[in-house]
Parts: C-alpha cells; sequence; structure tokens
C-alpha cells in the first residue's frame, strides 16, 4: 500500500501497519526519509501559527528589536511585524530541520534501551523505524494543528486538536514499538 494509505491506516491498526512496514525489510534510509518528511511537514505546520505571532503586537519585542538595530549600527527595520516573522522563521526552520531529528534520534536510542531491558528483541533500526513512522503518521493531524494555531488562535480548538495529536502519536508510538521489539 502506499505512504498515505499507511499513515491513515495507523490511526486504527497501528500494529498492522508496523508489522508490514517491517516486512519490507527498511533501511536506515527509509528510515531518515520518514524523518526528513516529518521535520519538512513539521516546519510546514508552524508557518501559520509563526505568522499570526509575528502580528500580535509585543511593544517590548518591538522595542528591544530597536534598540539592537540601533547599538549594532544596523538599519532599523521599517516593518516590525516582517522582522519579527523573519527572526521567528529562521528559529523555527533551525528546530525543526537540525534539532528535531538529532532529539528524535535521541529517543529512539533510549527507547530502545528500556526495550532492551524490558526483554525487547528488536534492533536500534527497527526502533527508529517505528518512532520515526510514528512521527510521520501524526502529520495530518499536526498540519491542522497549525492551522488551528493560526487561524484560530489559543482556545479549546486548538487544545483539542493538540490532544489529539499527542493521544495519537503514544498511541501509534507505542503500537510500533512493540511490534518493532518482539520481532517474530
Amino acid at each position: 500500500m502506499s505512504v498515505t494509505t499507511d499513515i491513515f491506516r495507523s490511526w486504527f491498526r497501528p500494529r498492522a501497519v508496523m508489522e508490514r512496514r517491517l516486512e519490507q525489510e527498511p533501511d536506515e534510509k527509509i528510515a531518515f526519509v520518514y524523518l526528513a518528511v516529518f521535520s519538512v511537514l513539521g516546519f510546514v505546520a508552524a508557518l501559520p501559527g509563526l505568522i499570526r505571532q509575528s502580528r500580535e503586537v509585543d511593544p517590548e519585542t518591538q522595542r528591544r528589536m530597536m534598540e539592537e538595530a540601533a547599538e549594532r549600527g544596523l538599519a532599523i527595520p521599517a516593518d516590525p511585524t516582517a522582522a519579527t516573522f523573519e527572526s521567528l522563521f529562521s528559529g523555527a526552520l533551525m528546530g525543526w530541520i537540525f534539532i528535531v531529528p538529532l532529539f528524535l534520534y535521541g529517543v529512539a536510542f533510549l527507547s530502545h534501551l528500556l526495550a532492551k531491558a524490558l526483554g525487547g528483541r528488536g534492533t536500534g533500526l527497527r526502533a527508529r523505524v517505528a518512532l520515526f513512522w510514528s512521527a510521520l503518521a501524526i502529520t495530518p493531524v499536526m498540519l491542522l494543528l497549525g492551522l488551528t494555531t493560526g487561524f484560530v488562535g489559543a482556545g479549546p480548538a486548538q487544545l483539542l486538536v493538540a490532544t489529539i495529536l499527542l493521544c495519537g502519536f503514544i498511541w501509534i508510538w507505542l503500537n510500533s514499538l512493540y511490534i518493532a521489539e518482539t520481532p517474530a
């Protein structure tokens, strides 16, 4: 089946999807592709919220930005909103493309060690595939959360979508990790 079909199925039958994914004997390249696509989509999902945040007037931040520009001899930005968005954009890009993947490699390593301590017989690669696939499987809801944050803002709707996202990730990851650590 296609990746998009498996993403949908992962929300309802994560063990069956992970069994099929692992039967295809994924290698490190496949695991990295899952992670890379998740990271790029995570960055895209963050953009509506960043735009909303940059348009909210924060006089303290704008004052500090003007002071810093004056101290360094830089041109004072004509549009503080654009300057704020650029700084938020670059921070989110750095975070999603460089920091999040490193963090997830660490989480995969620790989850594999914990599974080993509890009697798991999988490999590090299988644990990485389980985590990275689980992250990829939640991207549709992550994109919805980004839109909710950007258009609706903080409130009950954002909290509901964030809760679905977190619960879905835990559900898919724990089931996928179980399959990855108990090879047939």
